[in-house]
């Protein structure tokens, strides 16, 4: 009898073994498959190799070095060690397919990095923190805007109206919402409920930091935009092009298409103007912003390309701060009343520069010293982008 025991004792303890061994097993099975589910498709290692801190800043990552697979592939892109899901666009530019992945960071010190996968998987849905559109209810203008700040161009059924004005506008924004089409529909967007306002004014000027030929001292100003395409919209950079009809420079006849762009989180803009000159091969032009009568801070920075306005307050508005940033700067000057910066363009080759602003009621710029701190730090960020490498 005491042998029969030992062999069931021995049996019972066995298929307990075996039992463990089982469920060890399939939690092995288990995990390797969750592994596999999560395998990167690619990693990028992006690093701030500059000597300030970087705040939301979107990054451009080539499309083409992530993975020939991506093309018709869902996939999630998540931070590597907390694998929090990040959200993305995937920028077009107009073309067919991709070009480049667009990802946010929220910050980075100097010397930090941080590394995200892409991993099979259907993105969770992301909130807009951009958008552009053309407005055709109000006199064909097209606006656009991020969680920071909005603009507006004025469009051809502007130009036979009596308030018709030529350049860049900027409403002021106290809001990370997107408000454009709230404010449209509303149609009283002069008055502050809230969120802002547009009480800037542009009238027969560059507004803040449209761009003109410049021939004998004098701006020679276009007429409104009068065709428009959309490129990219959101939900981290929104992007498209505007065509302007030819008109007269002196001697000369231009047409113009402006490409602009804006990320989220950013005050500025991106502007990519490409002129077509009849009668030269290139002409002298002019980034300005519109001075007003009341004395203001200025800065006028040549050797870095910075130009910046801190308006004079407007009672129970506040003030806006103005900004221009240009890579070949020849000359800034006080004429035509504005701030001007002199720049030639050459026929049919891009030509690019910054403009952008700031409401001190928005509550992140309130000073002229920080407005112009604000420039110089974000040309430091343009020569200095944040070290970016794709591997697999």
């Amino acid at each position: 009898m005491y042998l029969y025991e030992n062999i069931y004792s021995d049996l019972t303890m066995m298929k307990r073994h075996l039992i463990f061994l089982f469920f060890l097993l399939a939690a092995c099975i288990s995990e390797l498959s969750a592994s596999a589910q999560e395998k990167a498709l690619a990693r990028i290692r992006i690093k701030n190799t500059s000597t300030i801190e970087r705040r939301d800043e979107v990054v451009e990552v080539k499309f083409s070095e992530l993975s020939p697979n991506l093309n018709d592939r869902s996939f999630r892109l998540v931070e590597a060690i907390s694998r929090k899901e990040v959200p993305y666009q995937l920028e077009y530019r107009g073309a067919v397919k991709p070009l480049n992945l667009l990802l946010q960071i929220s910050r980075l010190t100097p010397g930090q990095e941080i590394i995200f996968e892409l991993i099979d998987g259907k993105p969770s849905a992301t909130a807009a923190k951009t958008f552009a559109r053309y407005v055709p209810e109000r006199k064909d203008d097209f606006a656009w805007e991020n969680d920071r700040i909005a603009f507006r161009m004025y469009g051809k059924a502007l130009e036979t109206a009596a308030d018709n004005a030529f350049g860049t506008d900027i409403w002021s924004k106290r809001t990370d919402k997107l408000v454009l089409n709230k404010w449209y529909k509303a149609g009283d967007y002069h008055t502050d409920n809230g969120e802002g306002m547009d009480y800037y004014q542009v009238g027969l000027t560059l507004g803040a930091g449209d761009i003109a030929p410049y021939l004998l001292d004098t701006i020679r100003y276009s007429k409104n935009y009068h065709h428009y395409k959309i490129l990219d919209n959101g939900p981290l950079r929104s992007s498209f092009q505007l065509g302007y009809d030819s008109w007269k420079a002196g001697e000369l006849d231009i047409s113009a298409t402006k490409t602009i762009s804006i990320n989220a989180g950013s005050q500025m803009n991106r502007i990519e103007v490409n002129y077509l000159i009849k009668g030269s091969g290139s002409t002298d032009v002019v980034t300005g912003i519109v001075k007003r009568k009341t004395p203001a801070s200025i800065l006028l920075d040549e050797k870095n390309g910075i130009m910046g306005y801190w308006e004079p307050e407007v009672q129970g508005k506040g003030i806006m701060g103005i900004g221009i940033i240009t890579n070949d700067s020849k000359d800034m000057k006080l004429a035509n009343g504005h701030l001007l910066s002199l720049s030639t363009i050459k026929n049919n080759i891009p030509f690019i520069y910054y403009n952008g602003g700031a409401w001190n009621r928005a509550g992140k710029i309130t000073t002229s010293l920080e407005w112009f701190n604000y420039l110089a730090g974000y040309r430091y960020c343009l020569d200095n982008p944040l070290n970016v490498v794709v591997s697999h």
